[in-house]
């Protein structure tokens, strides 16, 4: 079992996050903390395996504390919980396993957990397990294999996938989807993510950008500038 902090200076949002955790996940979370300091005086002498990080807490703050443990042999993961999107940049760099926005969204937290069990399994288990996602169109639910997902598009509220059978959609938002995806799905813009096991072609844009081409879909999915490195290293280029 994995052992988890959470470190919120907020008692209401320590405890919700803390009943979301626990019904969805079988983490054990071992201690919890109001101040960067103490927690980091904590994570300093014991072993954790996740920590839930709010980033605007007393003493020092949880960037800081992310960037002290990052050098760490073997650091915890890390999942930012924040009220602040602006940071999101900076907590990637630190290889941050994720960024959850306040007020904190049951679906989005139950799909991050998913994405850490996953993580933390073992190879095998991961190979053979079937992803699926329930997909809909007129008022109809089709089961599909993520495998079979060529990319996916942010519509508003909703989020728009495509496969070879047709477009589809999903009931929230490309960041709750992208966290119930598999790792070999990539954020390549703000509105798209796309299946790199399905990437047929990737031709340079303008501005620093790509463009990446998926078979049956006529128009290429962009890369944008900000995404183009960690782009590269995915693909190998």
């Amino acid at each position: 079992m994995l052992r988890a902090v959470i470190v919120e200076d907020e008692y209401l949002a320590q405890e919700e996050l803390r009943y979301l955790v626990e019904k969805h996940s079988d983490l054990e979370i071992i201690e919890s903390f109001d101040d960067g300091l103490a927690a980091l005086k904590y994570l300093q002498t014991h072993s954790v395996d996740v920590l839930f990080l709010d980033i605007n807490i007393p003493s020092i703050d949880g960037m800081l504390l992310a960037r002290s443990l990052h050098a760490d042999a073997r650091p915890p993961f890390v999942i930012f919980t924040t009220a602040y999107k602006e940071h999101a940049a900076d907590a990637f760099e630190l290889e941050a396993f994720d960024y959850l926005l306040k007020p904190l969204n049951e679906t989005r937290v139950k799909g991050v957990l998913n994405k850490l069990a996953l993580a933390v399994a073992p190879t095998d288990t991961i190979t053979d397990q079937r992803h699926t996602l329930h997909l809909m169109r007129d008022n109809r639910i089709r089961i599909t294999d993520t495998a079979d997902i060529l990319y996916a598009a942010a519509n508003e509220k909703t989020t728009l996938v495509y496969t070879p059978d047709g477009e589809f959609y999903v009931p929230y938002t490309i960041s709750e989807l992208m966290a119930q995806l598999p790792a070999n799905f990539f954020r390549c813009h703000r509105s798209y993510c796309i299946n790199l096991d399905k990437v047929t072609e990737i031709a340079p844009g303008l501005n620093s950008t790509y463009h990446v081409f998926l078979p049956g879909i006529s128009d290429p999915v962009l890369v944008s500038r900000g995404n183009l490195k960690a782009f590269r290293e995915r693909m190998q280029l």
